[in-house]
């Protein structure tokens, strides 16, 4: 009998990531079986194997789960009912299955792949056929597969709230933190719609590798710890129209500070911990309201932005950025450098290879 082979999470974290064997599945009404080729790691990831993705409380740690959302393969099995697929066709997974339109629910996003749903960390899985997108041609397997949270989320960070300027993008100042997936997705798109893009690191390799794809200025925030201020010199004190805030506690109020007014702050993240230092007594509304600003919390998007993000990709012929590559049954290797920061751009997991 036909079988899959599977990674499972466990209480051991990272270390008990383990491969295993289940039954080979079968699509039902609705579904369709796809053998999955390649996946992409997010830090969502991470903490999803070591118990740590605690702060949705209508997502419930599981004990044992397949990791991961992000993937492309192709249909192998087509169920009954179903008549927008093929057999042969290639596809992406959505992080939320059931977010088709609008903003998120909170009874979609407890429905999230890789947790509590099992992921795609596996070489075959069964899906609704309305969860899934078509996979461009004009890029492999393993740069397809980083769209579904890095090419997303910055897509929405970017376009989800407004589009950017009348001009696309022309004459704005986008700040990217870091240079983790979402961030490069991100420097990405906003060269090709025009902006300005300014982006921070703590490693000049990195950031003379973010000037290589585009980036206008770097910021050193080890060796420019006031990166704020040098932010609004930049931009000549107009300070930065869309922030992606991928730190968290210990940055916020940098970018309150280095914001256009009127301008957006999209918190996708928070590297730099969860909570903010306890003599840290900054009073978050007046810094809003005296610069207007939108602070906008970003978790993915739904299906037809993700589909309205490919249209973009393909007009512009944008390739994603991937780090490196690692063997399906060297996945736990791919944990662990993920985790350990030293990326830049997507960590894929390569499960079948050509």
């Amino acid at each position: 009998m036909a079988s899959v082979k599977q990674f499972l999470t466990s209480e051991k974290g990272l270390d008990g990531l383990e491969m295993s064997e289940a039954s080979m599945p079968s699509p039902g009404k609705g579904e369709v079986l796809v053998e999955v080729h390649s996946v992409s790691l997010n830090y969502r990831d991470t903490e999803a194997a070591m118990g740590l993705y605690t702060h949705h409380k209508s997502i419930n740690q599981q004990p044992a789960v397949v990791p991961c959302s992000d993937m492309c393969g192709v249909i192998t099995q087509v169920g009954e009912g179903v008549s927008g697929w093929k057999v042969g066709d290639r596809v992406l997974s959505t992080f939320l299955p059931e977010h088709l339109t609008g903003q998120v629910t909170e009874k979609e996003l407890s429905r999230s792949m890789g947790l509590p749903l099992h992921g795609v960390l596996t070489t075959h899985r069964v899906f609704p056929d309305y969860s899934l997108v078509a996979a461009p041609d004009y890029l492999n397997d393993d740069e397809a597969c980083t769209l579904t949270v890095a090419g997303v989320t910055s897509w929405m960070s970017i376009n989800g709230m407004r589009p950017m300027g009348q001009n696309g993008g022309k004459g704005e100042y986008v700040l990217f933190q870091g240079t983790g997936g979402v961030s490069i997705a991100g420097l990405q798109i906003a060269k090709a719609s025009g902006a300005t893009v300014i982006i921070t690191s703590s490693s000049d390799e990195k950031l003379e590798q973010a000037k290589q794809l585009g980036a206008d200025y770097t910021i050193n925030y080890r060796k420019t710890p006031d990166w704020e201020k040098e932010v609004m010199r930049i931009t000549n004190n107009h300070g930065a129209d869309i922030i992606l805030e991928v730190g968290g506690a210990k940055t916020l109020n940098k970018s309150l500070s280095c914001v256009a007014f009127g301008g957006l702050i999209n918190c996708i993240g928070y590297v730099s911990g969860k909570v903010n230092e306890p003599d840290d007594r900054t009073n978050l509304n007046v810094l809003i309201l005296s610069r207007n600003v939108t602070v906008k919390g970003i978790i993915n998007g739904p299906k037809d932005r993700f589909e309205e993000m490919i249209k973009f990709y393909e007009k512009h012929q944008i390739r994603p950025v991937i780090c490196k590559f690692f063997p399906f049954e060297k996945s736990q290797e791919a944990f662990k450098f993920l985790y350990s920061g030293s990326h830049f751009g997507k960590v894929v997991i390569q499960v079948k290879k050509a």
